[in-house]
């Protein structure tokens, strides 16, 4: 790499390697990147300022890389309002006869409520990881097909993970795909806390023709550990109205159009 990289790549390059190895020192990062130390630290307190990492003496650590991760029943008692409009935007782009993935989540559990609420739906197939998710969706069967990925279960978030779960999402093309996060950012992209399931949703992203990311507006403005998408890798956000006016203008200035349910 090269000076001529610029500015906004390479940080989102930097906090990258930060965010796999949850530290990076200054003089690593100039060598990786064949800028100066000065430019480095330069880099590095534009994104402290952006809360995605932290300054530390000599180098800098993933801001949030120690975050205890919820379980389900934590998360679903956590804006449960907003994450109902949130669902109802997002059943509302499904059409009958079409392919949905709806990756596991609290989220994403409300847009399988309300998609069996939508009486008016027929001939929809609907793949997931989340056995909470399958279970909510098992009501609207013989409308709906229902497919269970397989894997091994997280018992936190009743989901499915590797191995086996990428194997079948390697062998399908949904219409539309519906993913949960932890963290939104113009820079650090859409991340999530829990690295299997981070693994996970980037391959639903890459099997489906629509990628929309679901967040609620606490999840705006925060970079976690495991990355799952770039801004411009999905076709937009559904968040509430609780994001926060100026990180919502950062993700659209950054070129990912949202929506506020």
């Amino acid at each position: 790499m090269s000076e001529a990289l610029p500015a906004a790549l390479r940080r989102e390059r930097m906090l990258e390697l930060i965010g796999r190895a949850g530290f990076a020192r200054v003089s690593d990062l100039s060598e990786a990147f064949q800028v100066s130390d000065v430019t480095v630290r330069s880099d590095l307190d534009a994104l402290d300022r952006e809360q995605s990492i932290r300054r530390v003496h000599g180098g800098a650590v993933l801001r949030t890389a120690g975050m205890r991760e919820p379980s389900f029943e934590e998360a679903l008692e956590s804006s449960a309002d907003e994450k109902r409009r949130i669902a109802q935007a997002a059943a509302a782009m499904v059409a009958s006869g079409s392919s949905v993935l709806l990756d596991v989540g609290t989220t994403t559990a409300a847009i399988a409520r309300a998609l069996v609420e939508r009486d008016d739906l027929e001939n929809v197939t609907v793949i997931t990881n989340g056995l909470t998710i399958a279970l909510e969706l098992e009501r609207a069967i013989p409308r709906f097909e229902v497919v269970v990925t397989g894997g091994t279960l997280r018992p936190l978030q009743h989901s499915l993970v590797e191995p086996l779960a990428a194997a079948l999402l390697g062998r399908i093309h949904a219409d539309i795909a519906f993913i949960g996060c932890t963290g939104v950012h113009p820079v650090g992209g859409v991340t999530n806390v829990n690295l299997p399931e981070a693994d996970l949703k980037r391959v639903m992203v890459g099997s489906a023709e629509r990628a929309v990311v679901v967040a609620d507006g606490s999840k705006l403005g925060r970079t976690h550990l495991g990355r799952i998408a770039a801004v411009d890798e999905v076709a937009e956000l559904i968040t509430g109205e609780s994001a926060p006016l100026p990180e919502v203008a950062a993700l659209r200035d950054a070129g990912l159009p949202v929506i506020v349910a």
